[in-house]
């Protein structure tokens, strides 16, 4: 059985919308789809304040989800921009978009979807247009992989990247660019592969200059440490409400 939150398991009607919540202590939730690969979901949370920060995700019919628990928390009012996964039921499809290495056209085609066109849409459809030092690219298990891959390819857009569980696809390059995000990584004690990951990058980013934040927790992967702290780095990033 699938963990709760696993980014794999089947969330359901990909096609529905997600309906915006009447509740103003959390906020709303949009979700639209966008012509890319033949139809991609986008989901955003919008908090009830102003954003004063934006997250970029991949495996967005998760991440998404979380944007409910950044208002519990106190944290500064943060919209999540959740891209959600590929819908085919191949694994490398998903591993293609996400890690550089594995398939370079489909990931330069997702690329150019996340990064530009998810980045247009957000500044003329929101009228959110927040410099890069309050923009945040995040994702769990492959996409964390992804985040990765964006805020090493475009730290100018993206200060700083959350890392959860990253898988070993995409691997800190032999020579780090001048230029690094700020990155919080994470993995569970009981998911050694993922952890092994996490550490790798942290230290070849910290010997690289970055600063960074490694976060082990007592969790196995997709458990709901995940959730938790996503709070923690949009803290870290950003600060408090």
């Amino acid at each position: 059985m699938a963990p709760a939150d696993d980014p794999d398991r089947d969330s359901g009607d990909e096609s529905a919308p997600v309906a915006p919540r009447a509740n103003p202590v959390v906020g709303e939730y949009v979700t639209e789809t966008f012509d890319y690969d033949g139809g991609r979901n986008v989901t955003v949370y919008l908090p009830p304040d102003r954003p004063e920060a934006v997250v970029f995700a991949g495996d967005g019919q998760l991440i998404s989800r979380w944007g409910a628990c950044l208002e519990a928390a106190g944290v500064v009012p943060t919209m999540i921009v959740g891209a959600h996964r590929v819908t085919s039921e191949d694994e490398m499809v998903r591993l293609g978009e996400y890690s550089p290495p594995i398939d370079p056209a489909r990931f330069a085609a997702h690329e150019q979807f996340f990064v530009h066109s998810l980045g247009e849409w957000v500044r003329s459809r929101f009228g959110a247009a927040l410099p890069a030092e309050r923009t945040a690219v995040a994702g769990v298990s492959a996409s964390a992989e992804l985040s990765l891959a964006m805020g090493m390819r475009h730290p100018a857009r993206y200060r700083a990247v959350f890392a959860a569980s990253p898988g070993a696809g995409y691997r800190p390059p032999a020579v780090m660019p001048e230029m690094l995000p700020r990155a919080y990584l994470t993995a569970g004690t009981l998911e050694p592969f993922f952890l092994e990951n996490a550490i790798r990058w942290a230290e070849a980013l910290r010997i690289a200059g970055a600063d960074v934040v490694m976060s082990e927790c007592v969790g196995d992967h997709g458990d709901p440490f995940w959730q938790a702290e996503f709070v923690r780095m949009v803290r870290w990033a950003f600060g408090p409400g």
